[in-house]
């Protein structure tokens, strides 16, 4: 959606090594956010996107408008179905639709042999990947490393909205999911341990207000009472730093 950083970066160099062409979209999406003012409030610099996709060598950028890509009578919706509905599909009613929307428009009208996009999302991803084996889309899709700050954080557009307490507070994400991992390498299995333990980590940090802690199946998404030793498990958290929202993961193993 723009504001583009090193994260964005490292999507576009791994699509530069494997593909001859390089396409890349920019449009901040009105249906994906559940506010008017978080629509409005997100970051957006055009030009400064632009050129940093020329440094990295795409050879196509496209910036439609908001009326390119939902033209006048546009009525259509695509909902994904399970691993849509918990954590953020919860926490934003209406979020993964209009993802699961626009990214099917992009496919479409881009009809790319591979997309890439970061782990971060990771939730954003199994819904995108959903949706492209459902509707039978040949886009292949990627998942591609979060890129951290020195001190963990993961790189968003958005933090750029934190206030500098904020963003030294930040990290702690990070910190609560290491911390659950420890608890997890070193024997225990108790989902309700792994969330305590991200609880406790993030309750030592009076900016931090979590919106949820998740210890779930890497698959569905269910909430996980026990965590198999096999896997695939996903911890995530959403932590609000004032009117900044931010997400983070850890796949387990």
């Amino acid at each position: 959606m723009g504001w583009l950083h090193a994260g964005h970066r490292s999507l576009i160099q791994r699509a530069r090594g494997e593909n001859e062409t390089t396409i890349a979209t920019i449009f901040v999406n009105p249906r994906q956010f559940n506010e008017a003012a978080d629509y409005q409030r997100y970051p957006r610099n055009e030009a400064r996107d632009l050129e940093i996709c020329e440094e990295e060598g795409v050879d196509l950028v496209f910036v439609p408008s908001v009326e390119e890509v939902y033209p006048p009578g546009f009525d259509t919706t695509v909902s994904v179905g399970d691993v849509a509905r918990p954590l953020e599909g919860a926490a934003r009613p209406g979020h993964f639709d209009g993802v699961a929307t626009v990214v099917a428009i992009l496919f479409d009208l881009i009809g790319a042999e591979r997309a890439y996009f970061g782990q971060k999302d990771a939730q954003q991803v199994m819904v995108i990947r959903r949706m492209a084996l459902d509707l039978a889309i040949p886009t292949e899709v990627i998942a591609c490393p979060t890129v951290r700050e020195p001190d963990g954080l993961a790189l968003s557009s958005r933090n750029v909205h934190l206030s500098l307490p904020e963003r030294a507070a930040a990290p702690v994400l990070r910190r609560a999911l290491l911390a659950a991992r420890a608890r997890w390498e070193a024997g225990e299995r108790s989902g309700d341990a792994l969330r305590d333990a991200m609880r406790e980590t993030l309750g030592g940090e009076p900016l931090a207000t979590p919106a949820y802690v998740s210890v779930a199946d890497g698959g569905s998404l269910a909430e996980l009472d026990r965590v198999p030793d096999g896997g695939p498990v996903l911890l995530s958290l959403a932590v609000r730093f004032g009117p900044t929202r931010l997400i983070d993961n850890e796949p387990l193993p």
